[in-house]
């Protein structure tokens, strides 16, 4: 159900200025944190973050008819005594309360937890290292059956999105989706405790971040923070064989625990079996047989979306879908994540909206997997910390390895260096600066029926190379 004033003030107490009023069973009112996008009657939260201040909008938000404010009484009073009398005064001219907290991101977040409690449908907490946005859009598309389904979109995954996700469902909604992302220890806690998950979903330990927290095995301690706040009778869904996830995993879980795996998955000595599997064909990109016989089309492709949706798949039968009911299974996923464009004669795989380690060598098998001959742009992955080189070394020799027909590196630093000495054996090699740069080689390379692959970090902004690639070759 849709918050009410009423909520404010159980959760942050009497509003400013008097013992105003608030009743029960008002009518209901929207939470808004962008000042821009403000609706008259919506209450307004000001955050602050490392390069911007609400508060410097609460003024207009109340002129723009906010029915309420929450902020923080020291960002108004710092450096200019005056400025939160001028406040109250506007506030008591347009009839809208105040309330003062000490954090407004934690006032937004406790605010999303009450309304996740009004919730009476199952949510679904999402997390790891590589295939989280993916795998979030498998399971909104798997739980499709069961009625509309709300998710986190976009890069909604943080402490000010995965509240916005929580906000945002109404009452038709039959499930909720929420994505949990992090950069440290801590943040993922945060996040289960706002979302409390029925099902929570771990895709994998990876070396993302691990600039940031030192080793796979603080990873997947953060990572397995999602089970903070899960229902003691909730299930954690995991990929099975990795023994680093199943240690933290049993230090902080002792419920229910569902494992999947493909066949021919390589499961690590000691670890538990999978809980489910199923086989993929051959080439890897177009039916996924369960064991109950039911042949998925794979929506995406590629070996590591074929594990992704089986992720989904238990997810969805734990809600109580029909198994059947999956095989007209569809999906779409943002931009820069498992694109496939044809540009004249050429096939792009476009895989620059981000890149980890192994994302990066997933993305590689995938290209090894097509016909024709095979070209990549790898640039940058950022945040691996001491083991970047290494890293970097180690998807440039596996590109060597899997013997790619051309190779553009993004990076004139220290990673691209380490990158083309590891990549030295592919016949076609060019390091560059930028992406704009990466064109010039691959206008002479490629030919109609070439693949390409695009894949790189964030920052590095890959997606600038694709307008200038030919829209027809021959």
């Amino acid at each position: 159900m849709p918050l009410q004033l009423h909520d404010l003030q159980d959760l942050l107490g009497a509003p400013l200025g008097g013992p105003t009023p608030v009743d029960q069973g008002g009518a209901p009112v929207g939470l808004c944190t962008d000042s821009r996008r403000l609706q008259p009657g919506e209450v307004f939260i000001p955050l602050v973050g490392e390069s911007f201040d609400g508060h410097s909008f609460v003024s207009s938000a109340i002129a723009a008819g906010a029915r309420a404010v929450v902020l923080q009484r020291e960002r108004l009073d710092h450096g200019d005594p005056g400025a939160l009398n001028a406040v109250l005064q506007l506030a008591e001219q347009r009839q809208c309360l105040l309330w003062s907290v000490a954090d407004t991101l934690e006032a937004y977040q406790l605010l999303a937890r009450r309304a996740r409690e009004q919730l009476a449908v199952p949510v679904v907490a999402v997390t790891g290292s590589a295939g989280k946005t993916t795998t979030r859009e498998l399971i909104r598309a798997a739980l499709a059956p069961l009625g509309p389904i709300w998710a986190s979109s976009g890069n909604e995954n943080n402490d000010i999105g995965v509240p916005l996700t929580l906000l945002g469902a109404a009452p038709e909604h039959r499930a909720v989706v929420v994505e949990m992302g992090m950069r440290g220890l801590g943040e993922i806690d945060r996040l289960s405790r706002t979302a409390r998950p029925d099902v929570a979903v771990i895709t994998n330990i990876g070396t993302a971040h691990i600039g940031r927290l030192g080793s796979r095995e603080a990873i997947a301690t953060a990572k397995c923070e999602i089970t903070t706040a899960l229902r003691p009778d909730g299930l954690v869904v995991i990929p099975a064989g990795d023994p680093l996830l199943d240690a933290a995993l049993a230090r902080v879980w002792d419920g229910r625990v569902l494992r999947v795996a493909l066949k021919g998955d390589t499961l690590a000595t000691g670890t538990a079996p999978a809980d489910l599997s199923a086989a993929l064909d051959d080439n890897g990109t177009a039916e996924l047989t369960l064991p109950c016989g039911t042949r998925l089309p794979l929506p995406l492709s590629g070996r590591h979306n074929a594990r992704n949706l089986l992720l989904a798949v238990a997810v969805a039968q734990e809600l109580g879908v029909a198994t059947e009911t999956l095989a007209a299974l569809t999906v779409d996923v943002p931009g820069g994540r498992n694109r496939r464009l044809q540009l004249g004669g050429l096939t792009l795989l476009d895989e620059t909206y981000n890149a980890s380690p192994e994302a990066v060598l997933a993305a590689l098998d995938l290209l090894a997997a097509q016909p024709g001959r095979r070209f990549a742009v790898l640039g940058t992955m950022l945040e691996l910390g001491d083991q970047s080189l290494e890293l970097h070394q180690r998807v440039a020799a596996r590109a060597a390895a899997l013997g790619l027909d051309g190779l553009v590196i993004v990076d004139a630093g220290a990673e691209g260096a380490a990158m083309a000495e590891a990549a030295a054996a592919v016949p076609r090699l060019v390091v560059v600066s930028t992406p704009e740069q990466a064109a010039e080689p691959l206008l002479h390379w490629l030919v109609p029926g070439d693949v390409l692959l695009l894949k790189a970090s964030r920052g590095v902004a890959l997606e600038r190379l694709i307008p200038l690639l030919p829209q027809s070759l021959g």
